[in-house]
């Protein structure tokens, strides 16, 4: 069954014209976490090719980066933002259930047009907030959107936990995704998504219910992860999807210009690489730096290949997020910007 959406024929093509992201100012690095764990720096960059990661100060929310991430983006495209006809935001961290984060962006820069929503697919987030946007605009309902992935996941992640405490930072990124011309040519090319969830129960966060398809979770409130079970599914299920996505979208790996996939670790990252064909020297990442960041990790490398001009107009990009639900979200783009 084909379960690649090709974007070719959309009556109103949409297209990204603007970018921004933010990362806190404070740093944990690899020796901050040896004196909290029992962990050393050396381990954690053999196994996941992190140095540091970005925390969110007291008083910053995840509403609080996303209006850092749209400013940024203002700095960079300058742009009007107040016709925007919606706000989506693409997190596993919102600041409270509702009112929803995107609405708190929305108060922040007063677009009173704008309907709101949050989006929760974890590290599929952003790519599957882009799948929305892309069918809202082509189906007129509206013509341009914001378009957020940002976490705030220190503040869910077990910092006794050294298996996962190495991993998790906080992040935005934004994109505006605006509708263009019906004779341009498309960006939107195709979109794939695919989800395991009889095995989310090896990745979750828990609110009220105590168990997933039947498998007893923890409800304390933290991010719990059995890592060798998702670097399983990471390496073996991902690498398969993206292949078929690839294919029936009619593309070969060695057409991508850029693979921009959500960041994990870096040894799923080189798994990958060999088995999907795309090349280390391809794939656009933050991960040294900023570590995992959720539904904020491909927007945020989005932004920096796109600063040091590793991202021109007209290279064909693989965005593809993929991570707690089990879920994975890709979309094939025609770069604009």
């Amino acid at each position: 069954m084909n379960r690649t959406r090709p974007a070719g024929a959309l009556s109103t093509p949409a297209r990204i014209t603007a970018i921004g992201s933010y990362v806190p100012d404070q740093v944990l690095s690899n020796a901050d976490l040896e004196r909290m764990v029992d962990t050393n720096d050396e381990w954690i960059v053999q196994r996941t090719g992190i140095s540091e990661r970005r925390i969110a100060a007291d008083g910053q929310f995840t509403s609080s980066l996303c209006i850092e991430a749209v400013r940024d983006l203002l700095r960079r495209y300058p742009r009007a933002i107040d016709d925007v006809d919606y706000i989506l935001v693409a997190t596993a961290t919102p600041d409270m259930s509702f009112p929803s984060t995107a609405a708190l962006v929305q108060a922040e820069f007063g677009m009173r047009r704008a309907g709101t929503a949050d989006l929760s697919a974890a590290c599929a987030g952003f790519v599957s907030a882009l799948h929305m946007a892309g069918g809202l605009i082509a189906g007129g309902a509206f013509r341009k959107i914001l378009v957020l992935g940002a976490e705030t996941l220190s503040r869910i992640t077990d910092y006794t936990d050294r298996t996962t405490c190495i991993l998790f930072g906080d992040g935005a990124g934004a994109v505006l995704v605006e509708a263009g011309e019906p004779d341009e040519e498309r960006s939107w090319l195709a979109a794939h998504a695919a989800t395991d969830g009889l095995d989310g129960h090896q990745l979750y966060r828990a609110a009220t219910a105590d168990r997933i398809g039947g498998q007893a979770v923890d409800i304390g409130g933290k991010l719990v992860q059995n890592g060798r079970a998702v670097y399983r599914w990471a390496v073996s299920r991902v690498p398969e999807e993206i292949g078929a996505f690839l294919d029936e979208a009619g593309v070969s790996p060695e057409e991508i210009d850029w693979f921009v996939p959500h960041n994990p670790n870096m040894r799923i990252l080189e798994a990958m690489s060999g088995r999907t064909g795309i090349p280390l020297e391809r794939t656009v990442t933050t991960l040294a730096r900023t570590g995992n960041t959720s539904a904020a990790s491909i927007p945020i490398a989005l932004r920096e290949a796109a600063a040091d001009g590793r991202l021109q107009p007209g290279q064909l990009v693989l965005l593809y997020g993929f991570g707690g639900g089990l879920t994975q979200a890709g979309l094939l783009l025609r770069w604009t910007l």
